[in-house]
């Protein structure tokens, strides 16, 4: 079982911190102490990252150090189930002006653009954590053949809807905003709407399978 080292953040906020390298089963572990710190007194928010999860509490009704040994607890607990989310579908439109490097990135890989669309629907994905952008979802599950750098030179704008590939992940750009992913398509599936509840459309554990579509 990898160490779980926690630290302060602030007077109201812990951090609980796993080394590298990325792998499903760490979010998973990160999942299941998130569920268990959340029945904890005192617990105000859990905010699943990269190997780490961030602890925001009320400190007029607890105090760091009682949550940090209720971490450490919860950690030496042997991992549950490994369950996970929903299937959600992505309808996307690959390549054209949709996916203005898919070109690029089929010549990276030595493939045809047919072939970089085939492995990219083929896999199943998983969510590992929503950041950078409210609704952006770190996807785990790219097929290795596909691993891309992303772009030398980032985009000013990256128009909402956009999927990507940058290195060993693939992922959607809720909103517009400067990238620097390989853009190999778009949907016009809503990733976050701010009037919904939830607000995301997806969340950590869920699975996702890409949909290539013509319109």
């Amino acid at each position: 079982m990898s160490a779980l080292s926690v630290h302060p953040l602030g007077e109201s906020a812990l951090c609980c911190t796993l080394p590298a390298p990325l792998s499903l089963a760490q979010q998973q572990r990160i999942w299941q102490l998130a569920a268990g710190l959340a029945k904890v007194d005192g617990v105000q928010e859990l905010i699943p990252g990269m190997n780490n999860l961030t602890l925001v509490f009320d400190p007029l009704c607890t105090e760091a150090s009682t949550l940090e040994q209720a971490v450490h607890k919860l950690w030496a607990q042997p991992p549950g189930s490994r369950r996970l989310g929903r299937l959600v579908e992505i309808p996307v439109r690959y390549g054209g002006p949709a996916g203005p490097d898919l070109d690029d990135v089929a010549a990276h890989c030595g493939m045809s653009a047919d072939e970089v669309v085939q492995r990219h629907t083929q896999a199943e994905y998983v969510v590992y954590f929503i950041g950078f952008q409210p609704g952006f979802a770190y996807l785990g599950g790219l097929d290795e053949a596909l691993h891309t750098p992303r772009r030398a030179e980032p985009r000013v704008a990256v128009p909402a809807g956009s999927v990507g590939i940058g290195g060993a992940q693939t992922g959607i750009y809720p909103l517009a905003t400067p990238g620097g992913w390989q853009l190999i398509g778009g949907t016009t599936l809503a990733l976050f709407d701010p009037q919904a509840e939830p607000p995301t459309l997806l969340a950590p554990g869920d699975r996702v399978r890409f949909v290539a579509v013509n319109e």
